[in-house]
């Protein structure tokens, strides 16, 4: 997905937000704000929105010398999703379609993003459980729960800290002999880094690794050979998140999409609502299958 117009200002609110999350010193505001208008002066508007994002991030950490400005906040969500797991596992075991609700609370965890909503608090997340729970969403279930099945590898990428802990509830549903989850390599924004992934328990059930990047998405041209070779070995990837979907969502893989789209220009890529829910095979995965079975 390319960058938009509409990109360019969040570009500048999320930079002036992390840059008072990490220094009060207003010098430093001002240097980040404008240098990121300068980067945007040059953009190349044919990149996806997290190569703008990764270079800003990197801006910030370099003049304030922070190595994860949002560590603190990611320790809150980490500590608000632990104490919430065991109800919502609860939910899941006492569901008539126990996978159906692991993904609504997946989904419910996408919330967790202080790339797009840098005021919001712990105490909101358990209204956002009860919503998607009870939302209409359209779910292509049969389908997933084919892919997976049929899959030899399956990748699942996570996105932020707090949210993996949602995750973690749908990744015991899935065959999990089969499963790897991949976190970041490095911090950026509050994304899930290997760290976020042991608190979360992730790694007695299943085999993380990380991508060697730190941008805010997978730009598999900035990820490690590591990761990529695991990329290319999956039968199945579970892409987590609207950095995720921005990165990937022209990547001809057999894929589906987990979020809720929180900005205008995901929505309108998706041709869905602001809010709505999102679980969703890749379009480009099946357009090529399409056109392979109109060949035959």
């Amino acid at each position: 997905m390319r960058i938009f117009l509409d990109c360019i200002p969040c570009f500048v609110r999320q930079a002036l937000d992390a840059a008072r999350l990490a220094t009060d010193d207003m010098q430093i505001h001002e240097q980040v704000l404008r240098e990121v208008l300068a980067l945007a002066k040059d953009l190349d508007m044919s990149q996806s929105p997290p190569v703008i994002g990764q270079k800003i991030h990197r801006l910030i950490r370099e003049l304030v010398e922070i190595e994860d400005p949002y560590r603190d906040i990611k320790k809150r969500f980490n500590n608000a999703a632990l104490k919430l797991y065991p109800k919502m596992r609860q939910h899941i075991i006492e569901s008539e379609e126990p996978l159906a609700t692991a993904i609504r609370l997946a989904i419910a965890g996408n919330i967790i993003d202080f790339g797009v909503n840098s005021r919001l608090h712990e105490s909101e997340l358990e209204k956002t459980i009860s919503d998607c729970l009870a939302a209409e969403f359209f779910l292509q279930l049969d389908a997933f729960r084919r892919a997976a099945n049929e899959a030899e590898k399956i990748l699942y990428i996570a996105d932020n800290a707090g949210e993996i802990i949602f995750d973690r509830l749908l990744i015991e549903r899935l065959p999990i002999e089969k499963v790897t989850v991949v976190v970041k390599g490095s911090p950026v924004i509050n994304d899930a880094t290997m760290e976020d992934a042991v608190l979360a328990g992730l790694h007695k059930i299943v085999e993380v690794i990380d991508n060697g990047s730190d941008a805010p998405g997978t730009i598999l041209e900035t990820c490690s050979q590591v990761f990529v070779d695991r990329f290319k070995e999956a039968d199945l990837v579970i892409a987590k998140g609207q950095g995720n979907y921005e990165t990937l969502s022209d990547v001809d893989k057999n894929m589906f999409f987990v979020l809720k789209a929180k900005c205008p220009v995901i929505a309108r890529d998706l041709g869905c609502e602001v809010g709505e829910m999102i679980f969703r095979e890749s379009r480009t995965f099946r357009n090529t299958v399409d056109l392979m079975k109109e060949a035959e």
